[in-house]
């Protein structure tokens, strides 16, 4: 049986649901399509699972209508690499401390570790605003790290608010360690990430500082310019609300946002994905099919 002939939406999606669990010997799930893309004789052409995704753990979430769309190992936890930012930089921005504040980086502020290194030098001085920025747009670690050391009780008390907040928002299997990151201990599954990213797009400064394509700070006699690690930021016929990479080679490359696509507001979530620019590629799949089911 296909959809060639318009038929309600019970019984549209019922249809979706059989043919997902005639697939019982794969983890993919596919949930069933939008209600108007569900009304429309030719809106479903082709599923999801064909368009090739290289992402090990994917999560399309239609905002607009409180639904999802696709799901692949969603509910499974794994490292998140510096999505990790995301919970960061919502509690620092919940402390309430002055964003014009300056801080100087200091000897203490070096990371340890693999993928610590930064080229923000002991001795520079920013704005509690500018860390932010550079530590949403440009994945700065050390930048993170300093704006957890500086939280109110410092680090622990930052990844114990972290940690709080995760539960807040019905995160179940999040867990962090610290702000950055860098380590493989901060987990959490597609399905906590959706309602982080749906958190943070509700923040402004989050929202502005994560999609900003670029951004320059002085450090010593030098200007350095950082530029935003996700290439879609740059691309006009995108529009993000939020969003965040990050990698770690336990994690793999990840990409969560909150774009408008088609009218509607849709959070990607996309974990360990295979390839450089891969999550980027499964982001711009995912697209192409949804303007395909409600074009």
């Amino acid at each position: 049986m296909t959809l060639k002939h318009t038929l309600p939406l019970f019984a549209a999606a019922q249809l979706l649901l059989a043919g997902s669990l005639a697939q019982a010997a794969t983890t993919h799930r596919a949930s069933a399509v939008t209600p108007a893309a569900a009304t429309r004789p030719h809106a479903v052409r082709r599923p999801l699972d064909g368009l090739g995704l290289r992402s090990s753990s994917v999560l399309v979430f239609d905002a607009s209508h409180s639904s999802v769309l696709y799901s692949r190992r969603s509910d499974v936890a794994m490292p998140i690499a510096s999505i990790t930012k995301l919970m960061t930089a919502l509690v620092v921005l919940a402390g309430e401390q002055p964003l014009d504040e300056r801080i100087q980086i200091t000897a203490d502020d070096r990371i340890q570790g693999k993928g610590a290194f930064s080229r923000l030098a002991p001795g520079t001085t920013l704005t509690r605003a500018e860390l932010l920025r550079l530590a949403l747009m440009s994945s700065e670690n050390r930048a993170a790290y300093v704006l957890a050391r500086r939280y109110p009780g410092g680090l622990p008390a930052c990844v114990a608010a972290m940690n709080a907040k995760a539960i807040t928002l019905g995160m179940k299997s999040a867990h962090f360690v610290e702000p950055t990151g860098l380590s493989s201990d901060n987990v959490a599954s597609a399905e906590d990430l959706s309602r982080l990213v749906s958190a943070a797009s509700k923040n402004p400064t989050v929202g502005k500082y994560s999609t900003e394509k670029q951004y320059s700070v002085r450090v010593g006699r030098q200007m350095i310019e950082y530029h935003n690690t996700n290439a879609l930021v740059g691309n006009p016929t995108w529009e993000i609300m939020v969003q965040k990479t990050g990698y770690i080679t336990e994690a793999g490359k990840c990409l969560v946002m909150q774009a408008m696509i088609e009218g509607r507001q849709v959070v990607i979530v996309l974990l360990n994905s295979v390839g450089r620019y891969t999550r980027v590629a499964d982001a711009r799949r995912i697209r192409k099919w949804m303007e395909a089911q409600l074009s």
